[in-house]
């Protein structure tokens, strides 16, 4: 790596950490997200995973630090519940959501066989409909991630009003949500959710700024002007456009 780049990296890593200490308060230093997506112990299908999702960057995002409490929500096969898990430490937690309704046999089997590894001892598994992702002992959270699913709670039909609510009411005052998801054009509303698999952004905007939340922030780092986000996600030829919203509790 060349000297420009470090120095670069080291100047980003720096405004990150200053703009998060305002957000997290007197939360403990931010850890080596390089080392975390390197460890060697991680599966080979992960380290595909993350040519598209960036993950040292997305972690830098979400400002995941140890010792903090997190709801994953739409866990999936466990790809971003294992990456917080590996960033809060021993000392955190890490509540890992499924809807019922989204876990199909392959996720619920890679999931569980996950859960497996020493890593993943401080992961909690919940299976809980969107409307009350957190269990109630998952109070007082410092962190909730919503990565590339919520669009599909429009097609779902879920309540999403009652969604965010609850995300609200298990964050702590200053806690962050972040949605992540796939770029629909202009105008798409949710009408794609289920065709394309695609959520417009203003819509994730308003809803979640209609249920208490202050949007402080977004990532562009997932960004693709290229995309023309008329096609599926799953079978577009160039790289899918896609927003990071960062908001926080008041």
């Amino acid at each position: 790596m060349s000297l420009l780049r470090c120095l670069s990296m080291s100047r980003r890593f720096l405004v990150v950490a200053m703009a998060l200490s305002i957000v997290y308060g007197c939360a403990g230093p931010l850890p080596d997200y390089r080392s975390i997506v390197a460890a060697p112990d991680r599966s080979d299908a992960d380290r595909v995973l993350d040519q598209r999702r960036d993950p040292e960057r997305l972690l830098e995002f979400y400002g995941v630090r140890p010792g903090m409490r997190v709801l994953d929500m739409s866990a999936g096969r466990g790809y971003n519940a294992e990456l917080l898990a590996r960033a809060v430490g021993p000392t955190g937690r890490v509540y890992a959501q499924n809807s019922p309704t989204l876990l199909f046999p392959a996720a619920k089997a890679a999931i569980e066989e996950r859960l497996k590894s020493p890593v993943l001892g401080n992961v909690v598994y919940v299976v809980r409909e969107f409307e009350d992702p957190a269990p109630p002992e998952a109070r007082n959270l410092d962190l909730v991630t919503f990565n590339f699913n919520y669009h599909d709670t429009a097609w779902l039909g879920t309540d999403r009003a009652r969604m965010n609510r609850a995300v609200f009411q298990a964050l702590k005052p200053g806690g962050v949500y972040i949605v992540a998801d796939h770029s629909a054009k202009q105008g798409a509303g949710v009408s794609v959710s289920k065709s394309l698999h695609r959520i417009e952004e203003s819509v994730v905007r308003e809803e979640v700024q209609a249920a208490g939340f202050r949007l402080a922030g977004s990532g562009d780092f997932l960004r693709n002007p290229a995309d023309p986000r008329d096609v599926v996600v799953f079978k577009n030829p160039v790289r899918n456009d896609e927003f990071l919203l960062r908001f926080v509790k008041p």
